[in-house]
């Protein structure tokens, strides 16, 4: 089974408007709603992909309910804990020429409610895959995903994180699975600049020595780059078709990853499957469907099979 992990789900409420004008009453042209988190976009790809997820996360009041409901579906098993004060937090995002967002900072989540979920981490069994995706809220502890694979470090579970900064490097001594940072967030991590291809090589294997066991770096307009478990880089490349959106494109390239080296046991289709489903997610106004992804996947062997 694959589980994700979401600590602070959202509704993303979507306006769109010719312009914004501060100090009146302003009208929407269109509008549009999502529900948010990286762990639960993963699970949401997955099961476009065919492929059952848990999602484990905290949800609250009547957004979260309609969180649970929404992305329940034959694949996504929802095991939430319900918070019993609070809302799930509502993320305004407003499209008027500038885009501006207003995120919800969502309900406050005790000691006791993170025990409960630190519950059901323990019951991952070997051959699980867990993903631990985003940032953690302010109301909980900054170690809370140390402590989740604390609980799991004896067992051959595929750890998959997708954080930024200390969260990223703190998780390494446990030797994940997967990490995916991007260009920016491994120079950050170093405090060098990141220049090249060979830059790039260089500092992913430095986080290798560090403890991953595979470094998934997403370089936007230029594709992607996979160091695996053997040293062995691989490449792929961006289809060429109108961004429509950037949210969640990430961690689809995360659930696509997941599922290619799920189904196949090959880093080489794990990376293409993953790159395919970024790119879908971008080409769309929500997340990848299946159809896109099996339409670029006959465009990705088209443009790319004979570069390889």
């Amino acid at each position: 089974m694959i589980y994700t992990v979401t600590l602070n789900p959202s509704i993303d409420y979507i306006v769109r408007l010719d312009h914004l004008t501060t100090g009146i009453t302003n009208r929407t042209t269109s509008e549009e709603y999502y529900y948010g988190g990286k762990g639960i976009n993963v699970s949401l790809v997955l099961a476009e992909l065919g492929l059952d997820s848990t999602a484990y996360g905290f949800v609250a009041g009547f957004t979260g309910k309609a969180i649970e409901n929404g992305i329940r579906n034959d694949h996504i098993i929802t095991d939430f804990i319900k918070l019993r004060h609070g809302i799930s937090r509502i993320n305004i995002k407003i499209k008027a020429g500038e885009e501006t967002e207003i995120n919800g900072q969502g309900p406050h989540i005790d000691e006791t409610e993170l025990e409960r979920l630190l519950q059901k981490i323990d019951r991952i069994a070997d051959g699980d895959t867990l993903v631990l995706a985003g940032s953690i809220p302010n109301t909980m502890p900054d170690d809370v995903y140390e402590r989740m694979m604390e609980r799991i470090k004896r067992k051959k579970v595929r750890i998959v994180v997708d954080a930024t900064k200390q969260l990223l490097v703190n998780s390494l001594k446990y030797k994940p699975f997967l990490i995916k940072p991007n260009r920016q967030e491994l120079s950050e991590i170093f405090n060098v600049p990141i220049n090249n291809e060979n830059d790039i090589e260089r500092y992913a294997k430095e986080l290798q020595k560090m403890g991953a066991q595979n470094v998934l770096i997403s370089l936007g307009g230029e594709g992607a780059m996979l160091i695996d478990e053997f040293g062995i880089k691989h490449k792929a490349g961006v289809l060429k078709e109108k961004v429509l959106n950037t949210v969640g494109s990430g961690d689809s390239m995360v659930a696509g990853f997941v599922a290619g080296y799920v189904k196949e046991q090959d880093y080489a289709y794990a990376l293409k499957l993953g790159s395919v489903c970024g790119n879908a997610t971008a080409f769309l106004p929500g997340l990848a469907t299946r159809e896109k992804i099996n339409e670029l996947l006959q465009k990705f062997d088209e443009e790319f099979s004979h570069k390889n």
